[in-house]
């Protein structure tokens, strides 16, 4: 049976990963990018563009076969000069990463062209969109040329009218920036505040006595500075509300002073080469829903943040990595409608909660007071870069189990630990890497790394576990750990394709564990 493609508008980091993401559930999907080139041609050199990706984050970009370039962050400190006022090292079992997105972009284009799931058409611009029951319909206009792997291969067809091309989908995701058109023709309200924050940024090769950690000045009118490769640094410069046009002129400035209040003029050290320069506006805005039908909303489409630490981008790419597997659900089995439904719930309600803390805090970091509330500053400035509290915390989608559960060392709801485990043909490998196309048992049982997987897939409860994976109404792996933080031998997690842990189920128990990946398929 031939399945209508998924259909993404806008060829950026997230509609670039979300189509890499359901290729590798065996979804097939159609790209529609705005822009002229094509997949294997390198976005245009903006070093001072960046973002911090958190770790599951990065694992998840791995997964879909991705080289993710960029620093691992491993410290934040906040200084007055050479003075140090607080230096701590980043939360989690792996930094995050601090990646240039035009790098980012570039290895996402190079993976997509390579996928025969794939197809990009470059040079249209959307215009329309229509509703059925079991479909949907896009219209674009601009010269429809398909180009990647999946071109011509039965990923997506389109059917040609005087004023352009109609192309038919099973859903269209809307991938297509804070100006989406995706969002205006579901008729989808974009609400909150324009310029929260204004930064002046630029990209700069110099000499900095740190490597791998964010340094921030200033408080409350604070610097921020982290590293790229090469001996690159971005840095942030907190406008004032007042600030007017920002010439290359006053980059320069700013660049000149920091480094003198940084190394107390010392000529030597001002030596620097500016790579690019911009002006960063912060936006908090929301929509009001993130699905209307088969219309869905993904990245800058769907929420804008970016204040106080917050990343933008690595909220984008964590809801193409929440709705790739749902998605892929609704296409192969028709997945109950609740499912889908909670992409929305899950993502939507994570944003709304860190917008409303990051509003929160804005007034408090902000103010210009005394030493006591400097030092509260620093505080809430370094929860939000460090992934602590509700400014910059990881997600967790909280729901109750469909069973009673084990308490581990993950919270339900939240991403797992990277643990070795070994799948039942002896294949050793690492539990993130076993995520992504199915639901994944793990099952605790100490001693697999002393006993040969041929012994213990015979022995104690494994032959009554492996019975009960193939007989789950949903395709489910199973992988076996030696140990898992805070969790009992012979306990079985239960672990969603993007990594949240569901419950942790006592022994084999098939009731409890059908139970629990019954509303995940």
């Amino acid at each position: 049976m031939i399945v209508d493609p998924v259909i993404i508008v806008g060829a950026g980091p997230v509609g670039l990963t979300l189509s890499l993401a359901l290729a590798h559930s065996g979804v097939s999907t159609l790209v529609l990018d705005g822009e002229t080139s094509s997949p294997a041609t390198p976005s245009p050199a903006r070093p001072a563009r960046t973002a911090v990706l958190r770790a599951p984050t990065v694992a998840f970009l791995e997964r879909l076969g991705c080289v993710v370039p960029g620093v691992p962050l491993t410290a934040w400190r906040a200084i007055r000069g050479k003075r140090v006022l607080r230096e701590e090292s980043y939360d989690g079992e792996q930094p995050p990463r601090h990646v240039a997105q035009q790098a980012l972009v570039d290895e996402l284009r190079h993976a997509v062209a390579a996928c025969d799931l794939v197809t990009v058409v470059p040079g249209v611009r959307v215009d329309a969109l229509e509703m059925e029951r079991d479909a949907v319909s896009v219209h674009t206009r601009g010269k429809a040329s398909a180009s990647g792997s999946g071109a011509g291969a039965g990923a997506g067809s389109g059917s040609a009218d005087d004023k352009g091309t109609w192309w038919r989908g099973s859903y269209v995701v809307g991938c297509d920036g804070a100006r989406s058109v995706v969002r205006k023709l579901l008729d989808i309200r974009f609400a909150g505040r324009t310029a929260v924050e204004r930064h002046a940024v630029a990209a700069i090769r110099t000499r900095l006595p740190w490597r791998s950690e964010t340094v921030v000045s200033g408080v409350p009118s604070e610097v921020c500075a982290r590293p790229l490769a090469d001996g690159v640094w971005r840095f942030d410069w907190l406008l004032p509300s007042e600030a007017g046009l920002v010439t290359p002129q006053d980059v320069v400035r700013r660049v000149e002073s920091t480094l003198t209040d940084w190394w107390h003029a010392d000529a030597e050290a001002l030596w620097y080469d500016l790579l690019d320069s911009g002006v960063h506006t912060v936006h908090h805005r929301l929509a009001q829903t993130f699905r209307r039908g088969r219309g869905l909303l993904a990245g800058d489409a769907a929420h804008l943040l970016g204040a106080l630490g917050t990343q933008q981008l690595d909220e984008g790419l964590q809801d193409a990595e929440n709705l790739a597997w749902k998605l892929a659900a609704a296409v192969h089995s028709g997945a109950p409608g609740a499912l889908l439904d909670s992409y929305e719930a899950e993502r939507r309600g994570v944003i709304r909660r860190r917008l409303r803390a990051a509003d929160q805090a804005l007034p408090l970091v902000r103010r210009r007071t005394g030493e006591w509330r400097r030092g509260q500053a620093v505080t809430l400035l370094a929860d939000g870069h460090l992934g602590r509290g509700a400014v910059g915390g990881a997600a967790v989608y909280a729901a109750a189990p469909p069973v009673p559960s084990l308490t581990v060392g993950t919270a339900l709801g939240a991403p797992v630990s990277d643990v070795a485990v070994t799948a039942p043909d002896g294949t050793a490998t690492s539990l993130h890497a076993s995520l992504g196309r199915s639901v994944v048992l793990l099952f605790v049982a100490p001693g697999t790394r002393v006993w040969d997987h041929r012994i213990w897939l015979k022995a104690g409860l494994m032959p009554a576990l492996l019975r009960t994976v193939e007989e789950l109404p949903v395709r489910a792996s199973l992988v076996v750990a030696e140990e898992y933080p805070g969790a009992p031998a012979h306990a079985v997690l239960v672990i969603r394709p993007d990594g949240r842990l569901v419950a942790a189920v006592a022994g084999v128990d098939a009731a409890a564990l059908r139970a629990c990946v019954e509303p995940l398929g």
